[in-house]
């Protein structure tokens, strides 16, 4: 093989090489951008349903496009494309509307015209108390942050939602507020960690249909102690094998 020859197929090796991987790239962004997000719980607001160490998957198109769908949020357009509506309950991922560089993942209780206010610690929806059952209590600190017993409360939404909630502290100061107007195009989010979550009775506001950016939808991973994922010598002792590959609800 003559000198020529082999700098031809050097060459042509980088070339496949760059190529594949810019290939590999471009189906990245496609897949990140249209079809899911992975994502990590920054905090423990969701507790019980969602704890710090989760690591799930956002499925994008749940609620359409919008231009946070893009990473970094590029003023390219404005609206939802093929938008759809939240369901009420579900766990959704959504631009801190103050700020749009911070996610957030709350649970979607109030839609576009509703009322919705908390009196004693009860949820109430145009009105209507949403039911708020006792069904027992929690006494671990991995799932409640908290030493000692934390009581544990199932809300069933009208459309049939179910899932637990966590009271930390009687009577706090997100256990009786204002009745709030949801506007057009707008959400209200909040916490099953309903005495540890900033949520859209405090700062976070009504939240915009743009903001939204997918459902929260598979836990494929999860460790507790603050550890990374990348430390894989301390799987053994803090993987929580029990939430692998659950649905998020």
């Amino acid at each position: 093989m003559s000198v020529a020859e082999k700098s031809q197929k050097k060459s042509g090796g980088l070339g496949e090489t760059v190529s594949v991987i810019v290939q590999a790239l471009l189906l990245a962004l496609v897949i990140r951008t249209l079809l899911f997000q992975p994502f990590s719980i920054p905090s423990g607001s969701m507790r019980p349903t969602l704890l710090e160490g989760d690591y799930l998957f956002v499925t994008k198109w749940s609620y359409g496009f919008s231009r946070y769908s893009l990473p970094f949020g590029p003023d390219l357009f404005s609206g939802r494309i093929w938008g759809a509506e939240p369901k009420r309950g579900d766990v959704a991922v959504f631009k801190f509307p103050p700020d749009p560089s911070v996610d957030y993942i709350k649970r979607v209780v109030g839609l576009p015209g509703d009322k919705i206010q908390v009196k004693d610690g009860q949820l109430f929806i145009n009105g209507v108390g949403v039911p708020r059952q006792k069904v027992g209590q929690i006494d671990n600190r991995d799932i409640t942050e908290k030493s000692g017993p934390v009581d544990v409360y199932r809300e069933t939404l009208p459309n049939g939602v179910s899932y637990d909630t966590l009271d930390l502290i009687p009577n706090s100061i997100g256990d009786n507020t204002q009745e709030f107007d949801v506007p057009p195009g707008h959400y209200f989010m909040m916490g099953d960690n309903r005495d540890n979550s900033s949520d859209s009775r405090f700062t976070v506001g009504f939240v915009p249909d743009d903001n939204l950016v997918g459902r929260a939808n598979l836990i494929f991973f999860s460790i507790g102690g603050s550890a990374s994922p990348l430390e894989i010598w301390k799987w053994p002792s803090l993987m929580r094998a029990s939430r692998l590959l659950h649905f998020v609800n």
